[in-house]
C-alpha cells in the first residue's frame, strides 16, 4: 500500500485509490510493517488521534506478519485468529518478549477508531505473484482468513482484496501480470499498483460499505466492477 512500494520504481496501491473516490485520501501506509510493528511504533495511535467522526480508515496487513526464525524480526505475530493467544519470542539482544496475534492488533485498532466515530474497513492482503499453474494463482495465506475474522469480531466491513486481485490477475493472464512485478513477487510497478487499486474498488462496490457511496465515475468504470465474488 505504501508510497514507493519496496523501492526500485515500485509503488503501493494506496497511491492510486484516490482517483476512484470522490473524497480525499491520505495514504499512511509504511513499507515493511506488520499489524504488530505498526502498532508498536505508535502508527495506529497517530491515526486514532488524527481521525474525525465520519472518516473512513482502510486497514490491510499480512505480507509481513508471518513467523520468522529463531530470532524475532520485530514484525511476526503470535499464531492464531483469537485475541487472547500470546507467544514468547527472543530478540537479537537475547531478551524475551511477549507478542500477540494479528487479530489482537487489528481488533484493538478497529475498536479504538470506532470509539472516535471513524468507519474502519478491514481489507485482506493482496496476492504475491505466485501461481499454482499457468492459469491459477496460489491460494491465500492464513492472514486473509484472519482479516475476515477480525472484521466479524469487530462488526466492520470486510473487503476480500486477495480474491478480487487474484480474479483480476487471472483474467489478465500470468505473462502480463509478471510485468507488474519488476523486483520480486510482492512489490508492484505503478501499473500493477493501479490494477490492485481497481480490484479494491471492485470489492468495495460489492461489499456495501458506506465508502462505496463515495466511488466516483472513474471508479464505476473499473473493469469487472459489476461482478461480485
Amino acid at each position: 500500500m505504501a508510497k514507493g512500494g519496496g523501492g526500485n520504481n515500485t509503488d503501493g496501491w494506496g497511491q492510486y485509490i484516490g482517483q476512484y473516490l470522490s473524497i480525499p485520501v491520505v495514504n499512511m501506509a509504511i513499507g515493511g510493517r506488520s499489524a504488530r510493528s505498526y502498532s508498536d511504533e505508535g502508527r495506529f495511535t497517530t491515526i486514532i488521534n488524527t481521525v474525525k467522526a465520519g472518516d473512513f480508515v482502510v486497514i490491510e496487513f499480512g505480507h509481513n506478519d508471518g513467523t520468522s526464525g529463531t530470532v524475532d524480526n520485530g514484525r511476526q505475530d503470535a499464531v492464531g485468529s483469537d485475541t487472547s493467544t500470546t507467544a514468547t519470542v527472543t530478540t537479537s539482544s537475547g531478551t524475551t518478549l511477549v507478542i500477540h496475534t494479528f487479530n489482537y492488533y487489528i481488533d484493538n485498532a478497529v475498536n479504538s477508531l470506532k470509539a472516535k466515530g471513524a468507519i474502519p474497513i478491514v481489507s485482506s492482503q493482496t496476492p504475491d505473484n505466485i501461481w499454482a499453474n499457468a492459469t491459477t494463482m496460489s491460494g491465500p495465506s492464513r492472514f486473509v482468513g484472519y482479516a475476515q475474522i477480525a472484521s466479524t469480531q469487530t462488526s466492520v466491513t470486510y473487503v476480500d482484496h486477495f480474491d478480487y486481485v487474484a480474479t483480476q490477475y487471472q483474467s489478465i493472464g500470468q505473462a502480463t501480470v509478471n510485468t507488474y512485478y519488476p523486483m520480486d513477487h510482492t512489490h508492484t510497478s505503478a501499473t500493477g499498483a493501479n490494477v490492485v487499486a481497481q480490484a479494491f474498488v471492485r470489492g468495495l462496490a460489492c461489499g456495501g460499505s458506506a465508502l462505496s457511496q463515495k466511488i466516483n465515475s472513474a471508479g464505476k468504470s473499473v473493469p469487472l466492477i459489476g461482478k461480485c465474488i
